[in-house]
């Protein structure tokens, strides 16, 4: 396990979002008495529970687009990773996507606010929650066995969305949003897809 904590953290990506979390923390701190600090923590990680859901079913998962560009950035963000699910750079939302995703719901807090500690204290949550994404995704592609059974099985199912199809199972942490969106089916229920490992639904010869 020590190694695969050491891939983990030591990734580029990672470490980045790791430093901002800490240094995050390091404002925070001082301000630890007060709830609406802890409430606004709260509602950064809530979000982007919500925002894990929604930006793979929505995003991730859209027709391919016909600008190269914007072709290049979801093959990136997560048609490639369908094709070779196990590889490693792959694995991680770059920080060019992160931090900018994460830019706007922070502007929003602060207007909301007029607050500097309590924004960043939004932003430590939505960073932790990425973390905690960030380390369940890259379990459920390692050989890596969970400790916890609601770890082994959120893996399995992760995997479900993988190898059996990519139209149900977005959930990476959690199953709610699926529950409440009718994307949650029992695996045996579900025919295999064609397109789990091609999102574009095209021949490619990678594959």
């Amino acid at each position: 396990m020590r190694q695969h904590i050491k891939e983990f953290f030591t990734h580029f990506d990672i470490s980045v979002m790791s430093v901002l979390l800490v240094v995050d923390w390091m404002v925070i701190l001082p301000h630890a008495n007060e709830g609406k600090i802890w409430l606004a923590l709260v509602l950064g990680m809530a979000g982007y529970a919500l925002s894990e859901y929604m930006i793979h079913r929505f995003l991730f998962h859209m027709k391919p687009p016909k600008h190269p560009l914007l072709l290049a950035m979801l093959r990136r963000l997560h048609y490639d990773h369908h094709i070779y699910p196990t590889e490693l750079r792959l694995l991680f939302l770059p920080v060019w996507y992160s931090l900018p995703i994460m830019a706007g719901p922070a502007l929003f807090a602060y207007l909301v606010t007029r607050d500097t500690v309590l924004t960043i204290a939004f932003v430590m949550g939505v960073i932790s929650f990425l973390l905690y994404y960030e380390w369940t995704h890259f379990v459920a592609h390692r050989p890596i066995k969970p400790i916890t059974p609601w770890g082994r099985w959120m893996k399995k199912v992760h995997l479900w969305h993988h190898y059996k199809s990519e139209h149900y199972w977005y959930g990476v942490t959690n199953p709610l949003f699926d529950v409440m969106l009718g994307t949650f089916r029992d695996e045996q229920q579900v025919e295999k897809s064609e397109t789990a490992r091609n999102l574009e639904g095209k021949a490619d010869a990678r594959l």
